[in-house]
């Protein structure tokens, strides 16, 4: 006798025996016991979720001479006709290959004779949206208003593609993935029924590798007992079998990956190919581990907070490789997890149409470890949380931005000139004699100082500009802001523009940087301290304020402060001439000015 697959085998016979479409069951059943039965039935939903099952099922139950509670009895000739194939009651059509005029107008025909045994006669039509625009309207009528002995059953998994017309006609039934665990428990009964042992770990990843699908699920189960013939089913046989790659290696590719390096991510692909695996489902793979991550890094459970919703339930893992997912999605910023779902989802996509895969998923991940060659939001933002890790930990800073300012040496000159000489210490003494250079620079210090008192540079800028006397005199408000201690409220119900910058500051050390040059910001208070605006010429500086993280924190770095909860409104000014900077930010806030504003 020939071999018969598994679904085939296993294929149920009774509504008892269906699994994962409770809801579906029972309203047929229903309908049975009651013998209030429609003409036109859709059954609508994903591959391998037992549309045409139940569709033979509900046709034998209705030619059925004794059923019970709904099921088909399975002993009466109607029930043994219709489960060999013979009954001429039920008749099945493949709507891919017959979806022409004529073969509507055939069934037009012989709907007109009655059933020869039984008292229905059922037309399961399967693929039902492949039926052309013309048979579909020659369908209309007959579907419509049918002989009271007939049923048309429609299958389909596009239920867009049909027309209105017909889904007005039919009761619709949707048909909804099965859960991993419904899955898993049907493996689990025909192992035992086959007389094969395997482990755990294997039939939950075959069932989560079948994707909802029943029947994809007894397919790839058919394949690795076939492989492993009379032995049991292990995991890492299935791995081999189905070409796939396991989270272990997930792991330490994504460890690769932020630590950036690139020859080890490499060296990891490279092994995954040849171990047999296909690159469209390692990286549909690996995006599907990347949102297990990301479910895990935003979900309230992983701070332990009481929520209905528990993410275990979507995850699809076992309870050890949750809290190994949990560590993993710690030690990943959020921000990077999405960048990294953006670039392996369209990496899916060019899959689909590219010949050359591998060169495809080699340039991707290469993406993946160096943010620098993409140039979009994510990507910018990604290499600035670098920067800020790498300024945190002292392991370099750009000397553009480690400018003092000209106050500061200004400070440091005259400092200098007060303090008093100091005797030099022996070892001092010595050092000068090893360095001569040191008496060289010495020297010169006496002609800087005679060329900064012939500087008349300096002396006329220190004089009042008459620009910025008439604007004191109109608007005398600035004047009355000057005279103001600096640590003093502007306004009642205010916030000091000291206490802001410290606070903006001690967000970041890079924000720190960006906000030490008081010429590239302006700050404002607004109805009444209710209302802080910023405006910086500064692009990047705008954008890593004025994001989300970074506007809360400030937000609750201020209440903690003050005690005053602010709005606050980040603005990026422009580029304008180095001449036109000041003024323009200035004229900003001509009106609502609560901050001194100086000018450098």
């Amino acid at each position: 006798m020939s071999y018969t697959a598994l679904y085939r085998k296993y294929r149920p016979q009774t509504f008892d025996h269906v699994k994962g479409q409770d809801h579906i069951v029972i309203t047929l059943q229903n309908q049975i016991k009651s013998g209030k039965c429609g003409h036109a039935y859709l059954m609508c939903g994903t591959r391998g979720t037992g549309k045409t099952t139940i569709a033979k099922i509900f046709a034998k139950a209705l030619n059925c001479e004794a059923p019970a509670e709904g099921n088909p009895c399975q002993k009466c000739s109607s029930c043994a006709a219709i489960h060999t194939g013979a009954s001429l009651n039920v008749i099945e059509i493949d709507a891919a290959s017959n979806n022409g005029v004529d073969n509507i107008r055939e069934i037009r025909e012989e709907v007109a004779y009655r059933p020869t045994q039984g008292k229905y006669k059922v037309y399961i039509i399967d693929e039902v949206h492949m039926l052309s625009t013309a048979a579909e309207n020659a369908l209309l009528k007959t579907l419509e208003e049918p002989p009271e002995y007939v049923v048309f059953i429609l299958a389909t998994t596009d239920k867009h593609k049909i027309a209105p017309t017909i889904l007005s006609r039919c009761q619709q039934y949707d048909f909804r993935r099965m859960k991993v665990e419904t899955i898993a428990n049907r493996i689990r009964e025909l192992l035992v029924s086959e007389q094969v042992t395997a482990e755990e770990k294997a039939i939950l990843y075959i069932a989560k590798k079948a994707d909802g699908s029943m029947r994809d699920a007894l397919s790839l189960l058919d394949q690795c007992m076939g492989f492993q013939l009379g032995e049991k089913l292990t995991f890492d046989n299935v791995l081999k079998v189905l070409g796939s790659a396991q989270t272990e290696v997930f792991r330490r590719l994504l460890e690769g990956i932020v630590r950036r390096d690139v020859a080890k991510v490499m060296g990891l692909i490279e092994e995954i190919i040849m171990e047999g695996s296909e690159l469209t489902s390692f990286v549909s793979d690996f995006t599907w581990h990347l949102r297990n991550l990301l479910l895990l890094k935003t979900s309230a459970n992983m701070e332990g907070e009481v929520s209905s919703y528990r993410v275990e339930d979507t995850l699809e893992v076992t309870s050890e490789e949750l809290e190994t997912l949990k560590e993993e999605a710690k030690r990943i910023a959020l921000e990077t997890l999405l960048r990294f779902i953006r670039i392996t989802g369209e990496l899916s996509e060019q899959l689909r149409f590219t010949t050359g895969k591998r060169v495809a998923v080699e340039v991707a991940f290469i993406k993946l470890c160096i943010p620098a060659m993409e140039s979009n939001v994510d990507s910018l933002l990604e290499r600035i949380r670098v920067l800020e890790e790498k300024s945190e930990e002292g392991v370099w800073v750009h000397k553009s931005h480690a400018r003092i300012s000209e106050e500061e040496i200004d400070d440091e000159e005259q400092s200098s000139k007060v303090e008093p000489t100091k005797e030099k210490a022996p070892s001092e003494e010595a050092a000068q004699e090893r360095n001569p250079r040191s008496e060289a620079i010495e020297e010169k210090a006496p002609r800087e100082e005679a060329t900064q008192e012939r500087n008349p540079r300096e002396e006329a800028a220190q004089e009042r500009n008459p620009r910025e006397e008439a604007a004191r005199e109109r608007n005398p408000r600035s004047e009355a802001i000057e005279e103001k201690a600096p640590g003093e409220e502007r306004s009642k119900g205010g916030i000091s523009e000291e206490v802001l910058l410290h606070v903006i500051r001690s967000l970041s050390p890079l924000l720190g940087m960006y906000f030490s040059d008081r010429s590239t910001y302006r700050m404002s208070q607004e109805e009444g301290g209710q209302v802080v605006r910023v405006v910086h010429t500064n692009e990047t500086a705008c954008n890593l304020l004025d994001s989300p993280g970074k506007k809360e924190e400030l937000r609750r770095l201020i209440l903690e402060q003050t005690g005053q909860e602010v709005e606050l409104k980040i603005e990026h000014y422009g580029k304008r001439e180095e001449t036109k900077k000041s003024q323009g930010l200035d004229e900003i806030f001509q009106e609502n000015i609560k901050f001194p504003i100086t000018r450098e």
